[in-house]
């Protein structure tokens, strides 16, 4: 799966003042995120508040984005939930033709154990026309997708093809580095944790941070698969504060005021997320001009 290696952004959704999606900011973002050399791109992922995404502005957001990119860059489109029979249906019913790949996070609320786990991705393997990327982030489901579970995955299923690993555990990454199948892509999904995932073997990295600094992290991620710790971890320390401090208020109310400060768009988000507190607003705007 060398269109899922090096650096994947997950997409924001902008809005305008009303709530309405902004497509007019969708050619802007897009550009900026290709000028600034990323490899791939993540539609419809948790960064881009697809929670509260109506079914229609899925789609209509889905078609302004493939419109937008025309064919530049690979695209991976997430299809997940708690619910697996929707689930399916999506993924059967969802035009997959532009996509390169399915991300599916790992079902959140239902705390399913891990049989349970084991068989909602085995529903989706047998179901997906395309490569399956499972994403493991129990900060917001709740649930731990065990690196035994991986491995069992991994080795049962050619569709499941990656793993998208944010739950902040170096321990629990090493251990799918060492045991998963080599063909088997781990991805970082945790933006601080990414590089030294990457020096120990990681393939590649679905970050947020790269929605406003694309080159810049594009090239810590180039510089930590090739294994040059030094330049990476020199560049990395140079937005370090950017990228801790754009979720302390959860995720994307910190990104978005980046990308507003970037001339991208609007800080506007969707309830029940709320635009960043005066506070962070001032942080993240002088750690920025810092930077910038």
């Amino acid at each position: 799966m060398k269109e899922l290696k090096g650096h994947g952004v997950a997409l924001i959704t902008p809005f305008k003042n009303d709530g309405a999606i902004d497509f007019e900011a969708i050619p802007k973002i897009i550009d900026h995120l290709i000028n600034g050399g990323v490899n791939y791109l993540v539609v419809l992922g948790t960064t881009a508040e697809s929670a509260s995404l109506s079914n229609d502005e899925k789609k209509l957001l889905i078609a302004a984005i493939v419109d937008c990119n025309a064919g530049r860059l690979p695209l991976v489109i997430g299809i997940g939930g708690n619910n697996t029979h929707q689930v399916i249906e999506d993924i059967v019913s969802i035009d997959l033709s532009p996509f390169s790949a399915v991300l599916s996070v790992s079902p959140y609320y239902n705390k399913p154990n891990q049989e349970g786990l084991y068989q909602h991705f085995q529903a989706i393997a047998r179901n997906s026309s395309l490569p399956v990327i499972i994403y493991n982030v129990p900060s917001r489901t709740g649930v731990n997708l065990t690196p035994e579970t991986v491995l069992r995955l991994a080795s049962d299923f050619d569709k499941i093809v990656a793993i998208k690993e944010a739950s902040g555990d170096f321990q629990q990454a090493q251990i799918l580095l060492k045991t998963c199948p080599k063909n088997f892509l781990v991805l970082s999904g945790d933006d601080e944790m990414s590089l030294p995932m990457l020096l120990a073997g990681a393939k590649g990295v679905i970050s947020v941070i790269g929605n406003a600094l694309p080159k810049v992290y594009t090239k810590i991620v180039k510089n930590g698969i090739d294994r040059d710790a030094e330049k990476a971890y020199q560049t990395q320390y140079q937005i370090l504060n950017l990228i801790r401090t754009i979720y302390d208020e959860g995720n994307p109310t910190g990104i978005k005021v980046l990308m507003k400060a970037l001339g991208l768009c609007e800080n506007h988000l969707r309830l029940p997320l709320v635009p960043a507190s005066e506070n962070l607003n001032k942080k993240l705007n002088e750690y920025f001009k810092k930077y910038i």
